[in-house]
């Protein structure tokens, strides 16, 4: 189930907030959290099982490692507790991928294949375990005690608004909300605002766009030209911006909605002067975990050799790819943009400054546009056979794009660069500004409930309504 399906928006939402509003305070979590397994459950009926015993056993191996008074117990216990939970997902996310390439390795050399069952990919098993991460880590660093209640606990892990693709939510941010939070009618109305601007990016941008991506990185390669090379790509870079940003306004509407403050995943990233700038403005809460919890536990900027920070850059970055799925093809998206990481710090961040604002933005977004053939494509071979074309001009014709697409790639450019001028930051700020003025709720709300409706209109029409993140 995602939250721009029909069951969603008719059934699950209305009956989630119906109950939740009329429940009392002391039901309130225990509700968020049934709500939450039969959200997971709908997509996962199997591995929801296995979400909740690693919980449970994991809840209470942070308990003890917290109340042990040994500083060797608590790191042993905090091991185990990352092991589990880092074994999860290797062996969900990554075993079919290790399997298949041994048993390439295998074949080259004349032996046989390994037999082997192939592992389904349960939803949402990245954000999972990053989430369970950071709650042994931070409650092991001391930066917020544990908490006492399995069941808020499990709240935390399952919340069903961000469980699935974030933002990824880091425990200490949040611990205090789950026990003690606020809840006014201001919140709950800019958080259906909030959440209905996500699906009108995600309905009336991303899906149209989607379907030209779709479409064009099906033709076969000898048959693509490079201008529909270039258009395909460029579908499919705003597709994923508008998807992933959608989902991640509906999220944090949703939070909203029950009192819960997310954190920001998005920022204008296409408005990036540098790779360095993109990745503090793109799926923000991973750059934040990355950086506390891999990048700066390896030595941060803080190592002595340049050497060795650009290999501890690399290999974040690596992981990064890792992290997204299991293909070598975003293991090269992860090392394609750790590269210009660290070309940034050696000289490009200082050439890209002094050009000006938009040579700057245009040669990073370019960048990014090749990144995202890497990440699109996960057949190595015709991911580099669709570069060739996009660089060939060996044919120069161009595919008849419909108006419907047209207009909306025109709106996608205008929305994604809008905070390059100060009028454009402007507006954007005054759309996603809270408020407490019933004059200001009254439109926000009335268009809230027009997109609403249409985005449901426009659902329901269509068979095509995919989500890039997902899977992952």
């Amino acid at each position: 189930m995602v939250f721009s399906s029909i069951l969603f928006l008719l059934i699950f939402l209305p009956i989630f907030l119906v109950v939740y509003t009329l429940s009392p305070k002391s039901f309130k979590n225990w509700w968020i959290l049934i709500a939450s397994i039969a959200f997971y459950a709908w997509g996962a009926p199997t591995f929801v099982f296995v979400v909740l015993l690693s919980t449970i056993i994991d809840f209470y191996l942070v308990q003890t490692m917290h109340q042990a008074k040994e500083k060797r117990k608590k790191r042993l216990l905090l091991v185990l507790s990352i092991c589990i939970n880092l074994g999860l997902l290797a062996y969900f996310k990554y075993a079919n991928f290790f399997i298949e390439n041994v048993n390439a390795a295998l074949e080259g050399v004349g032996f046989d294949a390994i037999t082997w069952t192939k592992v389904v990919l349960p939803i949402g098993i990245s954000f999972y375990t990053f989430q369970t991460l950071t709650y042994s880590i931070d409650v092991y660093r001391g930066v917020h005690l544990p908490l006492k209640r399995l069941h808020n606990y499990l709240l935390y892990i399952m919340s069903f608004p961000q469980m699935i693709a974030g933002p990824i939510v880091r425990f200490n941010s949040v611990a205090d909300q789950i026990t003690n939070r606020k809840e006014t009618i201001d919140d709950k109305l800019f958080g259906f605002y909030r959440f209905c601007i996500g699906l009108a990016k995600k309905v009336f941008i991303a899906n149209v766009l989607g379907a030209l991506a779709t479409d064009i990185l099906k033709v076969p390669i000898n048959e693509l030209s490079t201008p529909n090379a270039w258009i395909g790509m460029l579908a499919y870079t705003f597709q994923i911006y508008f998807d992933f940003s959608g989902y991640s306004d509906m999220a944090i509407g949703l939070g909203k909605m029950i009192g819960f403050k997310f954190p920001e995943n998005f920022d204008n990233p296409y408005n990036s002067r540098s790779i360095t700038e993109f990745w503090r403005r793109w799926h923000i809460t991973l750059g934040d975990w990355m950086k506390n919890y891999l990048y700066i536990p390896l030595g941060g900027n803080k190592v002595k050799s340049h050497y060795r920070l650009y290999l501890n850059l690399w290999l974040v970055f690596l992981l990064s790819g890792l992290w997204h799925g299991d293909s070598w093809n975003f293991i090269l998206w992860g090392l394609f943009h750790g590269f210009f990481l660290i070309l940034d710090r050696l000289f490009l961040g200082n050439v890209l400054k002094r050009i000006g604002k938009i040579p700057s933005t245009l040669i990073t977004f370019f960048i990014v546009v090749i990144g995202w053939t890497l990440f699109a494509i996960e057949d190595i071979d015709h991911c580099f056979q669709y570069l060739g074309k996009m660089f060939s001009f060996e044919s120069m014709n161009v595919r008849e794009i419909k108006l419907e697409y047209q207009v909306t790639a025109i709106v996608a450019l205008i929305v994604s660069f809008a905070g390059l001028s100060k009028i454009g930051l402007r507006i954007q700020n005054a759309l996603y500004s809270e408020t407490e003025n019933i004059w200001l709720h009254l439109p926000r709300t009335s268009i809230a409930i027009l997109v609403f409706v249409l985005a449901c209109s426009s659902i329901a029409a269509s068979d095509f309504n995919p989500f890039i993140y997902f899977r992952f």
